[in-house]
Parts: C-alpha cells; structure tokens; sequence
C-alpha cells in the first residue's frame, strides 16, 4: 500500500510540477523570434481550464497521501490557472466598452439572441445547427489576367432567421503566407448560427501582390457581396470586414479608405464599397512600430559590430509530415526566413521610406466617418504590438468613431486559432464579435461619399513599385 501511495505521489509531483512551469508562460511577454515558446504559451492559454483542473487533482492526490509538497504544487496550479481564466474572460474596460460605444442600453436593440453565448465564460463553444457553406467560389477575376479569386461562403441554417449581415473575413498571413479556411470553421459555425453570412476570402500576397493589390481584393470583395446581397439574403448597407492580423490590417485600411482611390481599383471607381464595421483581430496598426517591435531592425539588416539575430528558416520536419498537402496549401513551403518582414514589402526600412510605412498603415487614415470598429487584442501579443490598437482606438474616439477596444491580458497573437472550441480567450473574442455584428444589424449608417483628404503623400510622390506598379 505504502509503494502506491508514494507512485501516486510522484506520478501528481511530476505532472503538477509540469504545468506549475508552463505557468510562467502566462507572465512573459515574448519578443520575436521566439516562436517555439509562442506555440506552447498559445497551447497553455487555451488548456487553462483543463490544467486548472488538472492542478484539482494533484492537490487532491497530495492530500490523501499525506504529501504537503504535492498539495501545495496542485494548490498553486489550481490558483494560476483559475485567475488566468478569470483575467482573460473580462470584459472590456468600461471607458472603451460597448456600453460607451452604443448606449448603456445597448443589447435591448439586439434582437435575435438564439444560439449567442450566455456568458464570457462558457468551458466549451455550444453545439449550433450545420450551416451551409459553398467553397471556391471565384468571386472576381484580376483585370488584365486570368488569375481568379476564391472564397468560401458560410450561410445560417435553414432554421435560422437571416441577420441581414454579412462578415468578410480577411486571414492573418503577414503579408506572405496561409490561406482561408485555416482554423476558422468554429468561429463561422457561431456566427453562421447568429444568422450571419460569412465570406472567407483568399487575397493575393507577397510578392504577387503588395499591400495595395491586397486591399484591392479585399473591396472586390465587398463590392460583390453587394452585388450578390440578393442571392445571399443580406443589406447591403450592413457588410462588415474584418480579420486577423495582417488580415486585420487589410481590414481596416480597406474600411478606412473606402473612396480614396490611392486603394481603389480603378474597375471599382463610382462603386459602393463602404462598409458598415470593420472587426480587427489583433491587426498591426501601425507598420513602423511593428518593424521594431518584431525585431527587424535585428533580425533584416546588419548592425556595425553585431551580428545580424537569425530567424528560424523552416518547418520541423515531423510538422511538415503531419501537415500534409495543408504545408503547401498555406504556402509554408515558400520558407519562413523572409515571412512577414516588411523591408522587401515596403521597398525598404522606416529610415529608408518612412512615407511608405505611413501610407500602409491605418492609423493614418483616421477620420470622422471611420466605420463603427471592435479591436481584440492580446496584450502580450508578440507580432502586433497592442499599444498600436490603444492609439489607434484613441484617434477614433477623438473623430468621435464608434470603437470598441477589447485588450485581453496575458494573451498572445492568434489565440482565436488554437483549441477555439475549449480556448477562454477565443470565447471571450467570439462573444465580442457576435455582439458587434448584432449592433450592426440594427444601428443606421451613413457613409460619407466625399473624397477623403489623405495626410501623407499621394502615390505618385513613392516608390511607384511598392504602390501601384507590378505589386499592386
């Protein structure tokens, strides 16, 4: 009996002992590159329920054997991860919250709320009706090319009642990489059943394509949702954009420049492509301060007297096999020593074209008739620096935007990703969203379609490579 006892107390010491040290993760704020540690913070963020629980065990196994040592351990496993789950299912500060954005009264005006989440902290997303969804559907052709465009639409349910809404999703790709369809089904499914349509777009990258040619694509694609808001069911005066990191970028600058024709094509001059809200899931606001807060000055150019900080240049080989035909369908076979560098993108570094940096970046283009915006950010995020999304949030509320600003603690870049179906941070984003595009159902619009005054350069005075030659 005694041998049992002391294997249940080593067996609960190690594995306590284990995730009492994937705690620390919680604490760090990681600086690229780093993206091993990255991986395992993502993981250990979205398993906190479970670990929590896990910690219950240990404290209970080192009780009924007399260990206080194994107690202890469990205790503080228990404590970490239950305020973790706590911390990261808050909702947002209140001087940034729906409430000062929309009313105090603002979930009154939401009508339909069947299938929404009961609370920020729900342990599992809830089961919800099979919505109909369509893929590669090519929604635009590139003029002058044969080079289609595809996307994938998510319909509400037969039983649900249409919101009149529709959500074009933009992927994080730093510019370079990845696809649609990339770990988003459960979060469509959600928004699906809210009775929201939802079109998952595949936009050029780099270097097919710049960041102009990007934003380009994502207004075909509001343009033919607009076209195609019969056929789909939707308003067309209720389409929001939105997306995840780079894809947020996109997002935002494509809501934020709807008639400036410097990100307009010219197919599309006279059309309709304002937008009602823009979502930006942990978006890179501003493209200097992303350059330095990824390390590119360390990691892209050579510093006199120190070497230049490597990055990592390829797959394990063991990922690439569990990958599959996926590493080649989301382009990580193109190597990952220039992914998401700017340099190469913008014609070169802040010093070199800080008028580049300044046009691609949204937090230029703040104006009075800005689109109503949601920002979920991680405060730990290691790509996209979340003081960007606080300055940003605060240029729109002195244009006295609509904004909602959602920083989640101890949370890193693309947690709406990883285990979604159990992850806290990912519900508490979910509900957020679900939220906002209800409000855009019901909250009037009015776009301004006056030319917008741009503050930096026109692109005539760039580097016409990177603005509207052949990247574009």
């Amino acid at each position: 009996m005694n041998t049992i006892l002391l294997i249940i107390q080593i067996l609960a010491g190690f594995i306590g002992g284990v995730v009492a040290l994937s705690s620390i993760l919680l604490f760090v704020r990681l600086h690229w590159p780093a993206p091993a540690l990255w991986f395992l913070k993502l993981y250990t963020s979205a398993l906190s329920p479970i670990l929590a629980a896990i910690g219950l065990l240990v404290t209970i196994a080192g009780l009924t054997t007399g260990s206080v040592i194994v107690g202890l351990i469990g205790f503080y496993d228990v404590l970490i991860f239950s305020i973790h789950f706590i911390m990261v299912t808050r909702p947002p500060h209140f001087s940034n919250s729906f409430e000062q954005a929309f009313g105090l009264h603002w979930e009154n005006r939401i009508g339909q709320k069947k299938y929404f989440l009961p609370s920020r902290r729900v342990l599992r997303l809830p089961p919800v009706p099979e919505p109909r969804m369509q893929q590669n559907i090519s929604f635009v052709t590139i003029p002058g090319t044969d080079r289609k465009l595809l996307c994938d639409i998510w319909q509400p349910p037969d039983n649900i009642t249409p919101s009149g809404v529709a959500f074009i999703y933009l992927h994080g790709s730093a510019f370079y990489f990845l696809d649609k369809d990339f770990n988003t089904r459960p979060f469509f499914r959600q928004l699906a059943a809210r009775g929201h349509v939802v079109m998952d777009i595949a936009y050029r990258l780099f270097p097919e394509t710049g960041i102009t040619g990007m934003v380009n694509d994502a207004k075909r694609a509001i343009v033919w949702m607009k076209e195609n808001a019969k056929a789909y069911n939707i308003d067309p005066n209720k389409i929001v954009i939105g997306g995840g990191s780079a894809g947020a970028h996109l997002a935002l600058l494509a809501g934020y420049t709807f008639n400036n024709p410097q990100f307009t094509p010219e197919e599309l001059e006279g059309k309709d492509i304002g937008v009602c809200g823009v979502i930006s899931l942990y978006g890179s606001n501003d493209l200097e301060a992303l350059y330095y807060h990824t390390n590119q000055h360390l990691t892209t150019r050579a510093i006199p007297g120190q070497r230049k900080k490597s990055v990592p240049t390829k797959m394990p080989a063991w990922i690439v096999k569990k990958m599959g035909t996926e590493y080649y369908r989301l382009g990580f076979n193109k190597g990952l020593e220039n992914t998401g560098t700017l340099a190469p993108l913008l014609g070169g570094h802040p010093d070199e074209c800080p008028k580049t940096y300044a046009l691609y970046s949204p937090i230029t283009h703040v104006h009075s008739h800005c689109p109503p915006t949601l920002f979920v950010h991680g405060d730990h995020d290691i790509m996209a620096p979340a003081k960007t999304t606080r300055m940003l949030c605060a240029k729109l509320l002195e244009e006295n935007v609509q904004t909602v600003m959602h920083i989640l603690p101890q949370t890193d870049h693309g947690f709406d990703l990883v285990l979604p179906n159990i992850s806290p941070s990912a519900h508490n984003a979910i509900y957020d969203v679900e939220r906002f595009l209800a409000l855009m159902s019901v909250v009037p619009t009015a776009v301004n379609r006056e030319k917008i005054e741009v503050k930096v350069e026109t692109s005539q005075q760039l580097n016409p490579e990177f603005v509207e030659g052949p990247l574009s």
